[in-house]
């Protein structure tokens, strides 16, 4: 019997179908509704705009490929900034990054530069905390997650997370003062 010639079931068809319009219209809503705070928190793991936008689409793929393996949505969120996580440390294990040279970007003007200088520093401090202070800080300041929703993300209990974003605040406001004080000591 020639495997071509069976008829087709088409109920079987059109029930293959309908599911594959459901994971459809499911995964077009979590992108609708995430695909922003998925950039934004991209952005401030890499600081770079088209490197979040590959982590953006590499989230969006894996998310698509593993639709099925979410079965609430409402830790959609958590879900996708979980794969995002993960695709970052992934690309770290693909590639060595270049090295950029100095003499190839503009300096900034210098009204800005007080402003960029300051964020820099923030930033700087922020990158120099150690992770387990560093990621939940992230994950609330930028993607605005809760502590309890922080805790499910990485393993830990709630109250964990809430002693973690308080010492990583006063690490920040401890070091940014340092710094604030050594420029006033400096400046006279």
């Amino acid at each position: 019997m020639n495997l071509f010639s069976k008829k087709r079931n088409k109920s079987s068809d059109s029930s293959v179908l309908l599911d594959m319009n459901r994971k459809q219209k499911r995964y077009e809503a979590l992108v609708n509704v995430y695909s922003a705070d998925l950039y934004r928190y991209a952005y401030w793991i890499c600081h770079d705009p088209d490197i979040a936008k590959d982590l953006v689409q590499e989230t969006c793929l894996r998310a698509w490929k593993s639709l099925d393996s979410l079965l609430d949505d409402k830790s959609a969120k958590g879900w996708l900034f979980t794969i995002l996580r993960r695709e970052n440390a992934r690309r770290f294990e693909r590639k060595q990054h270049p090295l950029v040279d100095i003499e190839d970007h503009d300096v900034a003007d210098s009204s800005d530069l007080n402003q960029e200088m300051d964020n820099e520093l923030l930033l700087r401090k922020i990158s120099s905390l150690a992770p387990e202070y560093k990621e939940p800080l992230l994950l609330q300041l930028v993607a605005g997650f809760s502590a309890e929703e922080i805790g499910e993300q990485l393993s830990l209990n709630k109250n964990t997370v809430l002693t973690r974003l308080f010492r990583a605040k006063n690490l920040l406001k401890t070091s940014l003062t340092t710094v604030i004080n050594e420029r006033e000591v400096s400046h006279g």
